[in-house]
C-alpha cells in the first residue's frame, strides 16, 4: 500500500510542477513521513539501518541546499529529493540521482529550445519536479518491488 501512495504522490508531484512550477509542502512531507513506516514494514533496524537512511538523508538535503542557494533548484525539487533519500539505499538512490540529472538536462534543453523558438521574453523556468518524479519511478521499482528478493 505505500508504495502505490508513493507512485501517486510522485505522479501528482511531477504534474503539479510541470503545471505550477511548484510542489506543495503536504506532497514532501507526506512522502518523508511514509518513508518510516516502510523502514518498519521491510524489517529494518533501528540501528544501524534507519539511522543510516536519516544520515543519507540529511547529506542529500544539504548537498541540494546548496543547488537550491545559487538558484539552480527550487525548494521544493530540493524537499522532494530529499524526502525520496529517505526510501532508497545508497546505491538505488545514485542511480535515481544519475537518472535524474539525464532526465533533467534533456528537458532542460528540449524547454530552452522551446523557449528560444518562441522568443519567449521572460525567464526560463524548468519544472525539474518532472525528472525527479520520473526518474524516482524508475528508481524505485527495483527496492520497492524486490525488496523480499
Amino acid at each position: 500500500m505505500l508504495p502505490a501512495l508513493l507512485v501517486l504522490l510522485l505522479v501528482s508531484a511531477g504534474i503539479e510542477d510541470a503545471r505550477t512550477r511548484e510542489i506543495a509542502n503536504w506532497k514532501n512531507a507526506a512522502i518523508a513521513l511514509m518513508a518510516p513506516l516502510w523502514w518498519v514494514s521491510i524489517g529494518l533496524a533501528p540501528w544501524p539501518d534507519m539511522a543510516i537512511q536519516i544520515g543519507i538523508a540529511t547529506v542529500v538535503l544539504a548537498l541540494f541546499c546548496v543547488a537550491f542557494h545559487f538558484g539552480q533548484m527550487g525548494g521544493g525539487d530540493v524537499k522532494l529529493i530529499a524526502a525520496l533519500a529517505l526510501w532508497l539505499p545508497i546505491a538505488p538512490l545514485m542511480q535515481m540521482l544519475l537518472l535524474m540529472s539525464v532526465l533533467g538536462g534533456a528537458l532542460t534543453l528540449v524547454m530552452l529550445i522551446e523557449h528560444k523558438l518562441r522568443k519567449n521574453p521572460r525567464a526560463l523556468e524548468i519544472p525539474y519536479g518532472v525528472a525527479i518524479a520520473i526518474a524516482a519511478l524508475l528508481g524505485l521499482r527495483e527496492p520497492l518491488l524486490n525488496q523480499f528478493t
